[in-house]
């Protein structure tokens, strides 16, 4: 038996080797694990990583080529196959050099540049579930990054992996990025790429990943943890190897063969414990925890009896994760005893080949077990991928981006607890804590979760908000003439994937009632904006729109619209926006032209404000520029529109002085009617006032416009380092003379250096 104090990571590689040092480390490390001596392929991707990386650096000042062979490294401390090794060494050569995909499939066969390319893409993905203050367009990119992640694992996991890889090397190495760029990054591994690698099991690099991230958005409770730590770190060693002295005897007198170590937990571990229980450090007890290694299932169950024996097992801390496995098919026994001193420890008892899969998880289906003949081992990791199988359903299922992130954060969330049940055949069921019958039958299958009417636990009807505990017996009561989910079980079901299915239940059985009220929404809302609804939404706008929030047919976007998953106003702006994009291709010089000319008759009064008088199109609908807020009294044009009328501009607008030779042919003449000149409705002016910065200004400006009865509407301001402060600020006038007025006031204020009206 041995002992020895493991923390779990993967052996940080030392900073500032030489490149030559380093892949002599790689080879040896290969060497340890794999059965054939034929290297060519690592040795001839690390050549054609060096020379495309010549003359390139990292912000440490190192060689760039540093950074592949040290993501390599990790990748064969994780006893990866020798294609991973060699995409490893490959992965920067296609983002960062002249390389290209077909190149490297070229020289180093298909299988590594899939997983070059797999990775090179992931490297262009921004990723995070964080939407807090984000827009709709920010949370729909940052669903469809996340969406490629896991369309890119679903090819080949392998290209994760070695993304994880570069993750862990780059969190290293983080200290040498700006401080910003370090927190940006912490986050996403924190949200993202920890929870992965957790998800496949791998706890060597989660581990890591958590104690690195801490280190840079809590660096505080990181140096606070690392110094409380370290105080009675002797001490504590002292302790743990009396006590796996004590163990290690008692088993082999029991005639038990395997190995006993012991381990500080990692700082991440206790911070989260801290954090979840609302305790200091000094109230977290089981700081360290005792690992019993043995060869067979039954060898784990006689140590923990032998362990029960010696030490007061705490009652409820016993939890078997042999018989339950976790997701990620971690399996262990793990129970919390008191010392003879009275402090708590954990003991994790475990076999071989479930400490392999704890530590490398998905990794170890790589590993070549057999002698030399260079098979690979059996599939054994389709378990473990559960998960990633289903986040691919969901893709298939949600159109709502926001529904896709919230599930996919409730899926990888860090702090979530798992509670275990039974169906009545012994099948075993793993939910999240607070789970309710409703998940349980969600769990089941949809179709069940549809029909249920009650749920029995351990024989005895219960209400269906009631909190499944662990090792209960679930049965659900189905009846075929159940109307299907109330809306009251959207706030009883704890799991985001049960409150999807009943959402998509109502989707699916609502849907034509949706779609009707959704084109009804859409023409009130193009009715209330002076648009033809029927005139803008044609079949190439509807299909743009359709593919841009990734749905399959028009009638799921008016669905969406009509449930409420969508706004009206966010896909009529859509479509106006595309028919701008569209507008040269739609309408010629001569079409407008002709309109105008068919209509060379008396000037028409447009617009329902009665204010304006255009030429050319008999009844239209006539819209203020906002890019030079033209108001009565000043000298205006017409500009017909696709769709949405006839806009008016100023004629001094930056817009029309600019505009192309081409699009001159779609201006008309406007002009104001002669009551409308001498003010009486509101319109928005915008100005720019130019002043030395000095305390007060702002409220010297507000107060002119206050005296003056005018409605703010906004007001910006910039100031340069030479002390020049910049005023944009907009307001509601009646008219031009009533500008000029208010101009006027604001050009006595002291420190004003000009006032210029907005152009465009």
């Amino acid at each position: 038996m041995a002992q020895n104090f493991d923390d779990g990571k993967i052996e940080a590689i030392e900073e500032f080797q030489s490149p030559d040092k380093l892949y002599n480390g790689l080879i040896q490390r290969v060497r340890k694990y794999h059965p054939s001596d034929d290297i060519t392929l690592i040795e001839k991707a690390y050549n054609q990583a060096y020379e495309a990386h010549e003359g390139q650096t990292r912000k440490s000042g190192e060689p760039y080529i540093i950074h592949p062979l040290c993501v390599s490294i990790i990748l064969a401390d994780l006893e990866m196959d020798k294609e991973t090794i060699a995409a490893g060494l490959l992965h920067d050569v296609v983002e960062d050099t002249i390389c290209t995909k077909e190149e490297i499939e070229k020289w180093f066969g298909a299988d590594v540049a899939l997983l070059v390319d797999g990775v090179t893409k992931l490297t262009a993905l921004q990723l995070t579930t964080d939407n807090t203050n984000k827009t709709q367009e920010q949370i729909d990119m940052q669903a469809a990054n996340l969406r490629k992640m896991f369309l890119a694992m679903a090819k080949d996991i392998r290209v994760i992996l070695i993304k994880l890889a570069d993750r862990l090397h780059n969190m290293r190495t983080l200290g040498h990025m700006p401080p910003e760029k370090q927190q940006r990054i912490a986050q996403e591994t924190l949200d993202i790429y920890s929870p992965i690698a957790g998800r496949l099991g791998i706890s060597r690099i989660k581990v890591e990943l958590d104690d690195l991230s801490l280190k840079y958005l809590k660096p505080d409770v990181y140096r606070d943890l690392a110094e409380k730590v370290a105080v009675r770190k002797s001490e504590r060693e002292r302790y743990v190897e009396e006590i796996c002295e004590n163990v290690r005897k008692n088993i082999e007198a029991a005639g038990i063969k395997g190995e006993v170590n012991g381990r500080v937990k990692h700082f991440f571990s206790i911070y989260k414990k801290m954090r979840n229980q609302n305790k200091t450090l000094d109230q977290i007890y089981d700081l360290f925890a005792i690992r019993i290694i043995v060869s067979t299932v039954k060898d784990c169950y006689a140590a923990l009896g032998v362990i029960h024996e010696l030490y007061k097992p705490i009652p409820g801390r016993f939890k078997d994760y042999i018989a339950m496995p976790k997701p990620n098919m971690y399996q262990s026994l793990h129970t919390t005893l008191i010392g003879q001193t009275g402090q708590p420890f954990e003991i994790q008892i475990r076999t071989y080949d479930m400490h392999r899969a704890a530590e490398y998880g998905i990794a170890a289906h790589w590993k070549y077990k057999e002698a030399s003949d260079g098979k690979k081992a059996e599939n054994g990791e389709e378990e473990k991928l559960i998960w990633l199988r289903q986040i691919l359903e969901w893709q298939q299922d949600l159109s709502d981006n926001q529904e896709f992130m919230s599930l996919l954060k409730s899926d990888l969330n860090l702090f979530s607890e798992d509670v275990y049940c039974f169906t009545p055949t012994g099948e075993v069921k793993n939910l999240p804590a607070g789970s309710t019958p409703i998940d349980f039958a969600y769990s089941i299958h949809s179709a069940v979760g549809n029909k249920m009417i009650g749920a029995k636990v351990n024989g005895k009807l219960v209400p269906i908000d009631y909190k499944i505990q662990n090792g209960d017996r679930i049965e659900v009561v189905t009846s075929q003439n159940s109307k299907g989910p109330s809306r009251d079980w959207l706030s009883i079901a704890r799991s985001t994937s049960t409150k999807n299915k009943i959402n998509q239940w109502f989707r699916h059985e609502l849907k034509e009632e949706n779609i009707t009220k959704g084109k009804e929404l859409l023409i009130e809302y193009c009715k209330s904006k002076g648009l033809d609804y029927f005139a803008i939404a044609k079949p190439e706008f509807q299909n743009l729109v359709t593919k841009k929030y990734g749905f399959r047919e028009w009638d799921a976007v008016l669905a969406a619209v009509g449930h409420g998953g969508l706004k009206e106003g966010q896909i009529i702006n859509k479509i106006l926006e595309l028919s701008d994009k569209d507008h040269k291709r739609n309408i010629t010089d001569e079409e407008v032209l002709a309109a105008v000319a068919e209509s060379n008759v008396t000037p028409q009064v447009s617009g329902s404000d009665n204010a304006i008088i255009v030429k050319g199109v008999h009844d239209v609908a006539v819209r203020f520029s906002k890019c030079c807020n033209p108001v009565p009294g000043d000298d205006i044009c017409g500009f017909v529109t696709r769709g949405r009328g006839v806009s008016i501009h100023r004629r001094d607008c930056i817009n029309v002085i600019k505009m192309q030779e081409e699009d001159r042919t779609r201006l008309i003449e406007a002009r104001w009617q002669s009551d409308s000149a001498q003010g009486g409705g509101k319109y928005a002016a915008t100005i720019k006032i130019f002043a030395n910065n000095r305390s007060g200004l702002l409220a010297d400006v507000s107060r002119a416009l206050t005296e003056k009865d005018i409605d703010i509407i906004s007001m910006n301001t910039r100031t340069s380092k030479q002390g020049l402060a910049t005023m944009e600020t907009s307001f509601q006038v009646s008219s031009r003379d009533q500008l000029r007025d208010i101009v006027d006031k604001i050009r006595q204020i002291d420190s004003v250096i000009d006032i210029e009206r907005t152009t465009g």
